[in-house]
């Protein structure tokens, strides 16, 4: 490929790599136009004729008087100016972000192919986007997950494999990561489990009679040896489970019961949180139970209505009778 001389080139032949790296012409296109928003408004900012401040980027233009040696000029002042003015344009904390790591894979792509200095950009941090409250299944739609999970396949073993995983991942409050981490020799489940989770953590889990039963029917028509130290939950060809391959499993299910696209493995994890502390569980608890380090982490796993926190509160607190009512 001949080295490009000016920014356009260089875009167009950043795209192409994009396409032949197979991603989505849907994120090419937000690449494009995010990308395109800075190098607009950067040449603009370069030019003596030009304010900054006050000129509109017109993105119809082939950035043509902006050569590839310019890219190296960007400052730190000029990303946060570039940021600034997204968010007074009406983009939230999470498109700023998104338009910052399109920004970010550009610059390297120029790094690479045509050593520009990239550190000022690589460096960048975008707005700290809110994290959204997790959503957790009503009881009885988790319920009916299980129960439907056995009509995405043909193939029994496959069906009991993925009601089993996820019976798991429910009635343990399990990451995917972990449920999907036992061994043929954590078989057949005890009343409890004992969990490695994030940075080593050791947790001990009590175990359902549900999940302990679909366990063992799916161990009973595994077609594979189930060794000790190797994946208890195994994929078609015998090897670990993919974790791709439950969250498959996983929309097939949503789409058949018409739940929401968060309706996920991971939700289970929620769900399993959140219907315990329904059912008067206290937040310490289900903290050690879920592994968090943090008790606001499991604050925001618990997504109980205004009306049980207020049950609680008047029962637990002996001047608060009948208070928050009057």
């Amino acid at each position: 490929m001949r080295p490009a001389r000016t920014v356009d080139v260089l875009l167009n032949q950043w795209l192409s790599s994009l396409i032949a790296r197979g991603m989505s012409q849907y994120t090419i296109d937000g690449y494009r136009h995010d990308v395109s928003v800075f190098l607009a408004g950067f040449s603009n900012s370069l030019s003596p004729d030009s304010n900054a401040h006050d000129a509109e980027p017109d993105l119809l233009l082939p950035l043509q008087n902006l050569s590839v040696s310019d890219l190296s000029r960007v400052t730190p002042a000029d990303l946060r100016s570039w940021m600034a003015k997204l968010r007074v344009d009406g983009l939230g904390k999470a498109s700023v972000s998104r338009a910052l790591s399109a920004l970010k894979t550009f610059y390297s792509y120029a790094a690479d192919t045509h050593g520009i200095k990239a550190d000022p950009v690589r460096a960048a941090r975008g707005p700290r986007a809110p994290k959204p409250l997790p959503r957790p299944l009503a009881p009885a739609d988790a319920m009916l997950v299980l129960e439907s999970t056995e009509l995405t396949t043909e193939k029994d073993w496959i069906a009991l494999r993925d009601t089993a995983a996820l019976t798991v991942l429910y009635g343990c409050g399990l990451r995917i990561s972990e449920g999907l981490s036992l061994k043929g020799k954590d078989a057949p489940l005890g009343k409890t489990l004992r969990i490695t989770g994030k940075g080593g953590k050791e947790r001990q889990v009590p175990v359902l009679e549900q999940a302990r039963e679909a366990v063992e029917a799916y161990r009973a028509v595994c077609p594979f040896t189930l060794e000790a130290d190797k994946p208890l939950f195994r994929g078609a060809r015998g090897g670990a489970l993919n974790p791709r391959v439950l969250r498959g499993t996983m929309m097939q299910v949503r789409l058949m019961l018409g739940l929401p696209d968060d309706a996920t493995p991971h939700a289970l994890r929620h769900s399993f949180a959140t219907h315990l502390m329904e059912a008067g569980g206290d937040l310490r608890s289900i903290q050690t139970l879920l592994g968090h380090a943090s008790l606001s982490t499991t604050q925001r796993y618990t997504a109980v209505d205004e009306e049980r926190l207020l049950s609680v509160y008047e029962k637990a607190h002996p001047s608060a009778t009948g208070a928050l009512r009057e």
